[in-house]
């Protein structure tokens, strides 16, 4: 019998927050599609901050051409993918999951690795990109200005710091507060926008002299291929849908008559979610591309200038006065912050549902606390090598995104083709077709993006594998069950009879002639008395799983048991955990004196190995700190 280990100081921090997530999540509602959208919207929509400042920088007279372009991508591309997605997908768990149920064992896991690389890549960009954005409003505002100089730098820090302490206090997903600063944010932005179309149609020169430079470019097929070009400079305009299906669990449905979740009752409402969405900021971009590049001069929105990043910002106060556009500006800040405690929401729900789960992370990664400390130096680190500055972050935000949608559209393709819909799983590839290229000319444009992500997938990469490792010691067996009620009744006959000394001897074949040799050899050489119990554990087809739930089958034979344990992800932890339940006087453990290198890849990666030696190192583990050392079995280690 093991005691529980005191948790230290340190420990009590990390979970001081999981008796607030079982009160939040004891009375966590859904809410209607029309309200969750405000939730998504904050990441979506807060991009209007930025994106058609970026579209002018980076196509200047062809922004509405290109903003065209992405509009298409959006609706024809990353809408479809995602209605998919949010089909197979109703736990809100995503493109990523999709892929690993889709290629099993390492493969599945290799690639869940490398796109939680780019995941937290998108997510912490977010993060640093809003901050950056949502100071230079406040800097460029003409009231704070005077107050706040050039302090850029400093003030995406402190909001960062804001961000992390919020978490650290305990944060949980507000429906009401997005729809708050959201909603408020897109009146504004209509407001601007429609009175820039009205300043646009009193002024129609302004029309005719983008006509004249866009003619000056080349006839139409030119500037159709020029806005092909430059369209994944814009890609950040995608960003959101990933989001938009993490929040499904939230999105009421009706329920079956057997007051159990109607399924596709939600995904219909995530559909209308995602659509909804896409359509609203399909227009806002497209008005706020071309009302930008006839209103503002291009010495303006070069970088450094006023327009630089906050295109919006700019006409709300030139055409609707300062008082607007301040209200615009704490507007816009309050999105951009949300949009940052959306990233953050998502990767501490995103990171603890896949690594600690497969053993790939140490079990402190399952709590918010450290985690958001983990974050918030990644953070700080980011924003320290761009300086704040928001048109850089701009590529490793694109990679980040894109890669993402690549790999849903992907997903999407091969789940449609397994499900015999060929029409759309080719439509899908299609998709992954167009994907690919953005994602390809964005990082040999912009490598900042795919740097930033390797490290990221590097920093995982070793991280996972240090954890499994690390972790190899537990009991990695997720219960058990009996196969048959006879099996039950036989396992309970042993565990009843403490009086009874039994000996547990784990065996790699089952067959009766090789137990009766093994019971021959331990009566002759070992002077065994009592009860034998052998105990022979079958693996799972999948040894890349980190726990697994067994299915015991016990027989009884002549002078011996046999316990059978099947689905076991490592033999030598499946032994440990049976010792355990069965309580025996002795453990008998065989050693195949091969070599301990290769025999050691061979438990990592396929649960075999020397399962002598580690039934013994992860009993010794498990016995750290308990007092009950007369009550432990002795151990025999025996080479064959």
């Amino acid at each position: 019998m093991n005691a529980a280990k005191p948790a230290s100081s340190w420990q009590l921090w990390m979970r001081s927050d999981e008796a607030h997530d079982a009160r939040h999540a004891r009375k966590h509602a859904t809410h209607p599609w029309y309200l969750v959208i405000w939730l998504t919207g904050v990441d979506y929509f807060s991009t209007l901050g930025y994106q058609p400042g970026i579209a002018l920088l980076a196509a200047g007279a062809l922004a509405p051409v290109a903003t065209a372009v992405l509009v298409a991508v959006t609706l024809l591309c990353a809408l479809p993918v995602y209605v998919q997605v949010a089909g197979r997908s109703h736990a809100g768990l995503g493109s990523i999951a999709m892929l690993e149920n889709l290629l099993p064992g390492w493969w599945g896991k290799f690639m869940v690795l490398v796109l939680l690389g780019f995941a937290m890549t998108d997510f912490v960009i977010t993060m640093t990109l809003s901050a950056s954005d949502a100071a230079r409003h406040a800097t460029e505002n003409p009231y704070l200005h005077p107050l706040l100089g050039d302090a850029h730098l400093r003030i995406t820090l402190v909001l960062l710091a804001l961000l992390a302490a919020v978490f650290l206090k305990g944060f949980t997903e507000a429906i009401e507060l997005a729809t708050l600063v959201c909603v408020p944010y897109l009146v504004l932005n209509v407001v601007v926008l429609g009175r820039a179309l009205m300043v646009v149609t009193s002024h129609p020169t302004l029309v005719l002299q983008w006509e004249n430079a866009l003619r000056a470019q080349g006839d139409w097929k030119h500037l159709a291929l020029s806005a092909i070009i430059l369209f994944p400079r814009l890609a950040l305009g995608l960003s959101g849908f990933e989001t938009g299906v993490s929040v499904m669990p939230l999105i009421r449905c009706a329920e079956t008559d057997s007051n159990e979740i109607n399924v596709q009752d939600r995904i219909r409402n995530t559909r209308k979610l995602l659509a909804t969405a896409a359509v609203i900021m399909s227009l806002l971009l497209l008005v706020s591309s071309f009302v930008s590049v006839l209103l503002i001069p291009k010495e303006v929105y070069q970088e450094g200038g006023p327009a630089s990043g906050r295109a919006i910002a700019y006409l709300a106060h030139e055409y609707l006065g300062n008082v607007f556009g301040s209200i615009y500006d704490l507007s816009t800040i309050l999105v951009l912050w949300f949009a940052g405690a959306s990233a953050m929401a998502g990767l501490l729900h995103l990171v603890p549902r896949y690594l600690p789960r497969i053993g790939l992370a140490p079990e402190w990664v399952a709590y918010a606390r450290p985690l958001v400390l983990m974050l918030f130096g990644c953070n700080v680190v980011v924003t320290l090598i761009f300086r704040a500055n928001v048109e850089a972050q701009a590529g490793a935000y694109a990679t980040g995104v894109l890669v993402l949608m690549l790999s849903a559209s992907l997903a999407a393709a091969i789940s449609l083709w397994k499900e015999h819909s060929y029409a759309l799983s080719i439509y899908c590839w299609g998709v992954a077709v167009v994907f690919a290229y953005t994602t390809a000319a964005n990082v040999i444009e912009r490598r900042d993006g795919i740097i930033i992500a390797g490290f990221f997938i590097l920093f995982i990469l070793i991280v996972s594998g240090v954890s499994r490792y690390w972790r190899s010691r537990e009991l990695r067996v997720g219960g058990h069950r009996f196969r048959d009620p006879e099996s039950e009744r036989l396992w309970n006959k042993l565990t009843a009879e403490a009086d009874r000394k039994v000996n547990m001897v784990p065996v790699g074949r089952p067959d009766l002639q090789a137990r009766a040799a093994r019971a021959a050899q331990l009566r002759k050489y070992y002077k065994v008395e009592g009860l034998l119990v052998f105990v022979h554990v079958r693996l799972l087809d999948n040894r890349s799983e980190f726990l697994s739930p067994l299915e015991i089958t016990v027989t009884e034979e002549a002078d011996h048991y046999l316990v059978q344990a099947l689905q076991a992800v490592a033999k030598a932890n499946a032994v440990a955990y049976l010792s355990q339940l069965l309580n025996p006087a002795t453990i008998y453990l065989g050693l195949s004196r091969q070599n301990l290198m290769r025999q050691s890849f061979r438990y990592f990666l396929l649960g075999e190995g020397e399962t002598g030696l580690m039934v013994y190192t992860i009993l010794l583990h498990l016995w750290e700190g308990t007092p009950w050392e007369d009550q432990r079995p002795c151990l025999f280690l025996m080479s064959d």
